[in-house]
Order: structure tokens, then C-alpha cells, then sequence
């Protein structure tokens, strides 16, 4: 049974948006939008609420999410079935505040962005089902330093 993410507790007192920072909108880009971007949106969706405005695609998208990336996603309790592989023309070409390849080389086109990461990560689609835990537990690892990162205060220009 795959649990859904459990939605966090939000305070009810009112907040003045002004002073809230906008999210960050990030792209995952690879090559089939199938499993490592698929992974990477996910993570971002469940630990940089309200500091990531995520989002995927891929150069050539396939036609649904690897069944080895649900399966994987399932075992951390995130449904991955919801997702769908997706376009950059479905997603927008930008700007983006940051774009993260996901180690498709070449075949990943430049978007415009003020900032760009290559997480040169391997592509589970034919790994066993370790293979693909330790890609997608690597994913998380990295979206989360990504989450901190972009948390910490930025020095005054």
C-alpha cells in the first residue's frame, strides 16, 4: 500500500505575504522525464515546501514514469503514480531561478536560468532494485543540501 505525503501542519494567524520570500522555481531536467527528474521533483515537493516551486521535464519524454522509480518512491511512501512525464514546451522554457540536469549530458538543453546544476547522476531505468534506491536516495540527499542551501541567508548586496 503507498501511503500519500502527510500535509504538514500550517498555521492558521494571518501572514503578511510581503514578507514571505518567494519560492524558488526550479526545473529537474534529463532526458525521458521518467525516473531521475520524476524522483528529484518529488523530494523537492516533500522537503522544500514553501521554498521550492518544483517542477520536471525531459528533452524526449517518454511516455509514463519508470515503473522502477514508482516502485522505489513507493518504499519512502510517496506515490509517484500521479506524475506523468512532461516536455519542456509543457513546463516553459523560463527563465527558471535554477535549472539541475540530471547527468543527461549533451542531449539536455540549455534553459535560461540565474543558476544551473549537473547532478551527473546514473540512469536507474535498467538498474536492479538497489541499483535505483541508491540513485533515488542520492536524489534525496541533494535536493535536501539544495533545500538548504537556498534557505540560508544571502548576504546583503
Amino acid at each position: 500500500m503507498v501511503l500519500a505525503v502527510p500535509l504538514r501542519y500550517r498555521p492558521t494567524s494571518a501572514v503578511d505575504p510581503a514578507k514571505m520570500p518567494e519560492p524558488v522555481r526550479v526545473l529537474f531536467l534529463c532526458i525521458e522525464n521518467a525516473n531521475r527528474s520524476q524522483m528529484a521533483e518529488a523530494f523537492a515537493r516533500i522537503h522544500g515546501e514553501g521554498v521550492l516551486l518544483p517542477s520536471s521535464a525531459g528533452s524526449r519524454p517518454a511516455s509514463e514514469v519508470g515503473p522502477k522509480a514508482i516502485t522505489a518512491m513507493a518504499a519512502v511512501g510517496y506515490d509517484l503514480t500521479s506524475h506523468r512525464p512532461k516536455s519542456l514546451d509543457e513546463v516553459g522554457s523560463g527563465p527558471w531561478d535554477y535549472v539541475v540536469t540530471m547527468g543527461c549530458g549533451d542531449v539536455c538543453p540549455w534553459v535560461p536560468s540565474r543558476g544551473q546544476f549537473d547532478w551527473d547522476l546514473p540512469d536507474p531505468r535498467e538498474g536492479t532494485e538497489y541499483e535505483v534506491a541508491l540513485v533515488r536516495d542520492d536524489i534525496e540527499r541533494r535536493v535536501k543540501k539544495l533545500v538548504r542551501d537556498l534557505r540560508a541567508p544571502r548576504p546583503s548586496q
